[in-house]
């Protein structure tokens, strides 16, 4: 049977909306790149990062290119992380000159600033903790995010004024010494304010607490934040599908003037369904983001 027009201009449409959408370049078939209010984040005075492990599955320069095809400008590095499909080494602040060069040129090109660098280890070693803050000041990255002994705080702090550089605290789910935030608050005493939190809203809930109650526990300390959102089985969830209450914690954020940098930390999931995850939680921080800056 011969097609009407319309069927056949229907039928063309929807050929040329999917050939579009397939050919979003650097991105698997399927995913569309957010569209970001740059504008609403700056009002806010918030950055969204990708913290790499996210994408461990692939080297660094591949999650940079992934991230630049996802329109990200900021990225959180890891420890460990293979640095490229011609250098599989595992890149940290123990590695070459030579590569963290190159890394700083890969970065410039993809008009990606590295912003954070952990879950790092810090112990009461003060020159150990030179070399991680001497690599945090050569790239230039505003917080190293670890899990130091409390008795490293005094070294540490005195670091954190003299390099410029914070120390973000990253809570751990139980066992870990800081799961929960009134450990980590004690451990914040008396600590200017170059310490702080790096607020794992997800870690939190798999310790059994209310996310949106240990934000406002942690007022005043929060630096910045590896952001979940999680389903009742406590795996990662595209932000705003889970349980977690994104929108309440974000506006709970806001209410507290926080300008922190949100890395999103995806932990579930890999290959192009992990791309897609990454960029619905994007579109839901930019549409709540949005919403926000208008208020």
């Amino acid at each position: 049977m011969r097609a009407t027009l319309p069927v056949l201009a229907a039928v063309a449409m929807a050929c040329f909306a999917a050939t579009v959408h397939a050919a979003a370049p650097g991105l698997p078939a399927g995913v569309a790149k957010p569209h970001m209010n740059n504008a609403a984040l700056k009002k806010l005075g918030w950055k969204l990062s990708c913290q790499a492990y996210t994408f461990r599955e692939k080297t660094l320069f591949e999650t940079i290119d992934t991230l630049q095809a996802l329109g990200f400008q900021y990225i959180e590095l890891y420890p460990g992380q293979s640095f490229s499909p011609a250098n599989p080494a595992p890149f940290d602040h123990n590695s070459s000159p030579a590569m963290v060069a190159e890394l700083k040129k890969k970065l410039k090109a993809a008009h990606i600033t590295a912003v954070n660098y952990g879950v790092v280890g810090l112990e009461n070693n003060e020159a150990d903790a030179r070399k991680v803050f001497d690599f945090a000041k050569s790239m230039k990255l505003q917080t190293i995010v670890s899990e130091p002994p409390e008795s490293a705080m005094p070294m540490l702090d005195k670091l954190c004024q003299e390099y410029g550089i914070n120390v973000a605290i990253h809570n751990h789910p139980l066992p870990s010494h800081y799961a929960l935030p009134e450990t980590e608050l004690k451990a914040l005493e008396g600590r200017s304010s170059r310490i702080g939190s790096c607020s794992d809203t997800g870690h939190w809930y798999r310790s059994g607490r209310v996310p949106v109650e240990c934000l406002r526990q942690m007022k005043g300390h929060i630096i910045s934040l590896h952001f979940k959102d999680l389903n009742a089985q406590k795996e990662d969830a595209p932000w705003g599908t889970g349980v977690l209450d994104v929108p309440a914690m974000l506006a709970e954020l806001k209410s507290q003037g926080v300008r922190p940098v949100f890395s999103i930390e995806y932990e579930s999931t890999t290959g192009d369904a992990l791309v897609g995850n990454v960029a619905k939680c994007c579109q839901f921080f930019s549409d709540q983001a949005t919403l926000l800056a208008r208020g």
